[in-house]
């Protein structure tokens, strides 16, 4: 086979593979056919790897393996060792490295060139510059959000001093650096070794951007930063792509470019916010549930029999789940208690929130994972439409979500958001371990409604005596 034919064939399985990532990427659309989706990229991503085996480029074949074994023996060992709840920081983590491995791959490719003597085309400077600077910006910024959103960093805003002048700053020196190291690789009269001083210079700048960028975010906007680094991981890929020629390469990292940046206009929307104020807002400090005058709010309890015997009569219930049902591993203590209900001629359905949870469609894969069949999962309006005739709506582990302030406080972060009413069913019941604050550190003024109950407790273990509370009240009819 001449090298022309092995060409051809790689950029054959280079196409198959991109069809193969957009149908994957439209088949995870629903729910229902996520999982088939998923499979399909990952069988796209096989091929596309298989195929860049082939080329007479790539370097030695015992780093590829080398690196095939390392990389295979860590994702088993974090596929089986990570919960469901800290699947959100895993994302981060997966962005950052995906960061970090293009500004790699410009790197060295800027050395590549030097090194065989190549001419460095224009549009080659500019996307090493970029992938590369964008890469290294998404590492740290990563790192953070990962930290945050695993406890290990502080949730609330980290407000340095004059911050938005330092950041800018830095953000004028990464930009010239850039610029100067898009000039060196053109025969700007810089040396090999003074032009690679130039990426470490520009790599250096933009991985400390990329702290100053993060550290002033509240754990609250932590999802949406995630979203938006996921898109900068595909875009600095993309561009990494173009600086060494690679099709699949380009198409793989503006497809994620792309769906991170819809995704992260789909949570800024649900949350009533905009990038920028995201970015810049330090949204996320502490609140207290007092009133203006500092005096204590009143709010009503419930033990788990009570509860129980509440549904037991109730005609129609929606389950509204957040972080907390996840930190519990609560979700299929959760579904036996729904199907008790359903057998008992109860309508259960359950209302999920866009960004309930850490990361969007958090709550539905929990769900999933329990078997809760997909047509009873609800969405932000379909949920808020029923609930206005709902008996009980039932809070589980969720906050900010379902915080009525997004409708009544003006002078509240979130005021504007949307949320899921669960306000405006009969009854309300919020399992709760306490009347701490949620992610955001707002106090939530549902608590303190004339038909809001807190039952407090660890959520698997109040599920499960709702369960046992539930067969002895069917059973005695």
């Amino acid at each position: 086979m001449s090298d022309q034919d092995v060409i051809n064939v790689i950029n054959l399985c280079y196409l198959v593979a991109a069809i193969l990532f957009i149908w994957g990427m439209a088949q995870l659309r629903r729910p229902s056919t996520a999982r088939v989706g998923n499979r399909v990229a990952a069988v796209g991503m096989l091929i596309a790897v298989v195929a860049t085996l082939f080329d007479r480029e790539i370097v030695s074949y015992e780093w590829i393996i080398g690196g095939i074994v390392v990389g295979g023996i860590v994702g088993a060992f974090l596929a089986r060792k990570v919960q469901m709840t800290e699947m959100p920081e895993m994302v981060a983590v997966f962005n950052g490295f995906g960061g970090a491995a293009s500004a790699l791959l410009a790197g060295g490719e800027l050395k590549r060139l030097y090194d065989t003597g190549g001419a460095i085309d224009s549009d080659v400077g500019v996307t090493i510059a970029l992938g590369t600077t964008i890469g290294a910006l998404t590492l740290t910024g990563s790192a953070v959000a990962a930290g945050k959103l695993h406890g290990t960093l502080s949730s609330n805003p980290i407000l340095l001093p004059a911050r938005n002048v330092l950041s800018a700053l830095v953000a004028v020196a990464t930009l010239a650096l850039g610029a100067l190291l898009i000039w060196a690789t053109q025969d700007g009269g810089f040396s090999e070794t003074s032009t690679l001083l130039l990426f470490a210079g520009l790599v250096v700048a933009a991985l400390l951007l990329g702290i100053l960028v993060s550290i002033p975010i509240g754990g609250a906007d932590m999802p949406v930063l995630v979203a938006l680094f996921n898109s900068y991981s595909g875009l600095a890929g993309a561009a990494a792509g173009f600086a060494i020629g690679n099709d699949v390469l380009i198409i793989a990292g503006a497809l994620v470019g792309a769906s991170g940046l819809i995704l992260t206009s789909i949570m800024t929307k649900a949350m009533n916010r905009s990038v920028s104020n995201v970015m810049f807002g330090g949204f996320g400090q502490s609140g207290a549930d007092v009133t203006s005058d500092g005096e204590a709010r009143p709010y009503r309890t419930m033990t788990a029999e009570d509860v129980a015997t509440m549904l037991a009569y109730a005609q129609s219930v929606v389950f509204v789940t957040g972080y907390g049902l996840a930190v519990a591993q609560a979700q299929h203590d959760l579904k036996a208690l729904a199907d008790i209900l359903s057998k008992n001629g109860t309508e259960v359905r359950f209302g999920i929130h866009p960004v309930a949870g850490r990361m969007p469609g958090h709550m539905n894969v929990l769900l999933a994972e329990a078997d809760v069949p997909y047509d009873q999962q609800l969405d932000l309006d379909d949920a808020n439409r029923q609930l206005e005739n709902t008996e009980i709506a039932m809070v589980i582990g969720a906050n900010d979500v379902v915080n009525p302030q997004a409708h009544s406080n003006p002078s509240s972060p979130i005021y504007g958001m949307p949320i899921i009413d669960v306000d405006k069913a009969q009854s309300v019941v919020v399992m709760k371990r306490s009347m701490a604050s949620g992610f955001s550190g707002i106090d939530n003024d549902l608590f303190y409604l004339d038909q809001t109950s807190m039952l407090f407790g660890d959520a698997k273990k109040s599920l499960k005596e709702l369960v046992s509370e539930e067969d002895e009240l069917i059973k005695k009819g």
